[in-house]
């Protein structure tokens, strides 16, 4: 029985048109917003300075110690001092004395709106579509600072507005950060519509190195002048934008020196070709993706996708060109992903060659639906294009819709995988469930992996409670296993709520962190 197809998937750009032909207000669609709203904030990076920081006071010396030492330093060491307090504290400094007063003007400023709401909402509270009351104070609020400060900025963190009852501020903001310049720069839109246009010049934030976008419409790159860029951006998320592939390709083309691409709730469907000289991590999340291709990243070290789908029977296509340094991979996803390595389509009777393999890869993920025959029978096939995996990560996913199972015997006459008899060292299988087919998948691991030295098995959350002693079977079905070599096993509950997920885009792209897998999940 072949596995039935999903319902169609509704794109969020499909979902606002309906919503604005329906004439619906943002009042009616406040609680979809809030959620919509609470994703883009935890993929927001956080501000490098907390108005809720403590700060601790010593006593006077004995004998008096009045003395102001602190005035006494350098104006270099004061303004360093000055450009970690949030923007309303730094201002406030200028009270102190004369010498201060003009200080905190030069400093490096920290501006970030969500300190202005105090104590209205704190930085803390919760992006809301409802909570604008608030929004035209704060706006006016950022314009000042904006204004006064001569620049530059450290940073500028701006997500409590929304910009489409503020054009004029729009602008403005835009072009007071382009003279004075900022380096880290996140600005969101909120709370309606998702997709008003952000204005091109945008573009002319040349200095900025971290740039986050947030529910905006981006500007059509076609129509933009030639040699603009963003030449010393580093980082770059964009969540929850509508744009087209061109676009995101142009972002590319521009950013000579980009080494983190985050795309976040992608309003339309992802279509990716990298071409970049510099770029090291890229992240596509909660999206629908139709094509990813590899083409030329001589330093990327890691391809990232989590929560991505694919809509209308289309699979989605993942291609390995030039990678040299590519280490990181996942989740792929056997039956839904169609790989292509070089120029060869990835198919089940694909035998292994060098045009047909990526041997820099050290880590994959997968996600499998073990229920279903026609996903799992793929899994041979993926591990053969990455023949030097020294870590793999199986999520299993629940299926309510089963499609055949795979027996002993499958397995055995695919038993002959290079990675998994000569390079896998630790495998670490997410969401264990118990059922036949995921047990003869570890049963195959433990048979054939002569230089696998640990297997972590993680049930689902709750299963270890249930008093049914899962755990004890499984360590008895597997300990009957004839293993290859000597493992250790480690059995115990996943730490993630049942359908939900810790990953989180910042960790990830940390490439000080070895196995974002393990970390994220």
């Amino acid at each position: 029985m072949e596995r039935q197809p999903p319902p169609p998937r509704i794109t969020m750009e499909a979902m606002l048109h309906a919503m604005a032909s329906d004439g619906a207000s943002a009042e009616m669609l406040n609680p979809g917003m809030d959620y919509i709203y609470g994703l883009l904030h935890s993929f927001l990076p956080c501000p490098p300075v907390s108005a809720a920081a403590s700060f601790s006071v010593h006593s006077s010396p004995p004998g008096g110690g009045s003395e102001d030492r602190l005035s006494a330093l350098p104006d270099a060491i004061l303004r360093n001092v000055v450009s970690r307090l949030p923007a309303k504290d730094a201002a406030r400094t200028s009270v102190l004395s004369s010498r201060w007063r003009p200080l905190w003007r030069s400093a490096p400023l920290v501006l970030v709106d969500a300190h202005l709401l105090q104590p209205a909402g704190g930085e803390d509270a919760p992006l809301r579509a409802g909570s604008g009351s608030g929004s035209g104070s704060v706006t006016a609020a950022v314009y000042r600072v904006l204004e006064a400060h001569r620049g530059p900025f450290r940073c500028v963190n701006l997500t409590r507005s929304s910009m489409g009852s503020h054009r004029a501020e729009l602008a403005l903001w835009l072009h007071l950060l382009a003279v004075k310049g900022v380096e880290e720069f996140v600005f969101v839109n909120r709370p309606w519509p998702l997709d008003f246009p952000l204005p091109a010049t945008i573009f002319s934030l040349a200095p900025v190195k971290r740039l986050y976008l947030g529910a905006w419409r981006f500007p059509d790159t076609s129509a933009l002048p030639r040699g603009t860029a963003f030449p010393h951006l580093l980082e770059l998320g964009l969540c929850c934008i509508a744009m087209e592939g061109r676009d995101l390709n142009f972002l590319l083309a521009r950013s000579p020196i980009l080494q983190t691409l985050v795309v976040y709730l992608s309003q339309k469907d992802v279509n990716l070709r990298i071409i970049s000289r510099s770029l090291r991590c890229v992240q596509l999340c909660v999206s629908i993706v139709h094509d990813v291709s590899v083409v030329d990243a001589p330093r990327l070290e890691r391809l990232l996708l989590w929560d991505t789908v694919s809509v209308d029977k289309v699979r989605t296509r993942i291609k390995f060109g030039h990678a040299p340094k590519l280490r990181s991979v996942g989740y792929l996803m056997p039956g839904v992903h169609v790989l292509e390595v070089g120029n060869t389509i990835i198919k089940a009777e694909t035998r292994a060659s060098p045009g047909t393999i990526v041997p820099s890869v050290k880590t994959l993920a997968l996600e499998v639906h073990f229920g279903v025959r026609n996903e799992a029978k793929m899994i041979p096939c993926f591990l053969r294009c990455f023949p030097n995996i020294e870590t793999l990560h199986i999520k299993s996913e629940e299926t309510d819709q089963p499609a055949g199972k795979l027996n002993h015997k499958f397995w055995k006459e695919n038993s002959s995988i290079e990675c998994v008899q000569s390079h896998i060292r630790e495998m670490v299988f997410h969401e264990y469930r118990g059922e036949r087919s995921e047990l003869a998948f570890l049963k195959f691991i433990l048979e054939n992996a002569w230089v696998l030295q640990e297997m972590v098995i993680l049930f689902v959350e709750g299963s270890l409670s249930s008093g049914d002693n899962a755990a004890a079977k499984l360590i008895k079905d597997l300990l009957s296993v004839k293993r290859a070599g000597n493992c250790r096993l480690v059995i115990s509950e996943s730490p993630i709520h049942r359908g939900g997920s810790r990953w989180s885009s910042q960790v990830a792209s940390d490439l000080d962190v070895a196995d974002p897998f393990y970390c994220c999940c």
